[in-house]
């Protein structure tokens, strides 16, 4: 494994079953056959449309779903394989901060015991130092000392984003899963929580994987950018290469859905035709093909793979064939020299 990468992902596989018996059940296959890495202070990008397997990929790196096949090794252990226990004692290192700020807090407790309880659980700090601790993180999420003993009830919703937060690195956390964390917030206070979270990562070094729909989003806060479609990643590079040139038609017409802040602009829309299909029963070949315009006959038959077309730029599509071949070419080329 590479050192400089805390967490690598390598054909990870979650299905569903359901209907019939035996090996006539329907396998879902939310997600299917993932690979990736992040590095150690960065901040990845996961892009796509609803339902693409985001949400549930994240869930299954922190072992909240099952692991249905493949390795997630986080700092070289592989979480799939860890007994309970030991899965137990990493689990202040791999936080997630989720998506509704409504309905993941407890109406029922004060924002210090939310923030605290897992602080207290996990024995992250010595009983005398734990309110002088939430306190600290408290202050260093934007949250006023006179809002540990409120309720969630008193808050506005960006203001409920950053308790979430605080909650997740109150555990000293080297990984955050960030599940669309500002979808459900205004526009102004979605640049708010952002500039935290990136604050945050400038003073204690955290490692974010960044789940979100909104690419305008994602294009602020991402180092490197994996874009989903129907439980498979189709590409992923770093930021300037996958805004600057995007390859996979499935990028292009993502990428031309954005607004853009210039009335004068005219912008060339990219409609995908039809729906996106089952994960029950997804089509033969390249899962994107009923809705490429660029289907070719081979799409229907070979299932395309993630290759490079440029260093550290990868694409799934038959369409790059030629630029695979000759940038695995000058590799060669290289290696030889």
């Amino acid at each position: 494994m590479d050192n400089s990468s805390i967490l690598v992902v390598e054909n990870l596989k979650k299905y569903y079953y359901g209907g019939g018996i035996g090996k006539n059940r329907v396998a879902v296959k939310a997600v299917d056959d993932v690979s990736f890495s992040i590095e150690r202070g960065t901040t990845m990008g996961l892009v796509g449309e609803s339902g693409c397997g985001k949400t549930t990929v994240g869930r299954t790196i922190l072992r909240l779903h099952d692991v249905t096949g493949g390795k997630v090794s986080f700092k070289g252990r592989d979480l799939a394989k860890l007994s309970k226990r030991e899965l137990r004692r990493m689990r202040p290192q791999l936080q997630m901060i989720f998506q509704d700020p409504y309905s993941s807090l407890s109406p029922r407790m004060p924002v210090g015991e939310i923030i605290g309880e897992a602080v207290r659980e996990h024995n992250i700090v010595p009983a005398d130092q734990y309110r002088q601790h939430i306190m600290k993180v408290m202050r260093s999420c934007g949250l006023q000392p006179q809002y540990f003993s409120r309720y969630p009830h008193e808050f506005s919703g960006g203001q409920r984003q950053r308790i979430c937060i605080a909650r997740a690195v109150a555990l000293n956390p080297d990984f955050i899963i960030c599940d669309e964390p500002v979808s459900a917030l205004d526009v102004s206070i979605q640049a708010q929580i952002l500039n935290l979270m990136q604050d945050l990562q400038d003073e204690f070094g955290y490692t974010y994987m960044f789940i979100s729909h909104d690419l305008s989003v994602v294009e602020h806060i991402s180092d490197t950018i994996a874009v989903m479609y129907l439980g498979s990643i189709v590409e992923i590079g770093d930021k300037e290469s996958v805004f600057d040139k995007p390859s996979h038609p499935y990028t292009k017409a993502l990428l031309s859905a954005v607004p853009v802040a210039d009335p004068d602009y005219r912008m060339n829309r990219i409609v995908l035709a039809g729906d996106i299909p089952s994960p029950a029963n997804p089509p033969s070949g390249c899962k994107f093909r009923t809705r490429c315009p660029y289907a070719m006959e081979r799409c229907a038959k070979e299932v395309p793979v993630l290759a490079n077309i440029d260093d550290g730029h990868e694409v799934a599509c038959h369409l790059f064939d030629d630029e695979v071949a000759a940038y695995n070419a000058k590799v060669k080329g290289d290696i030889s020299a």
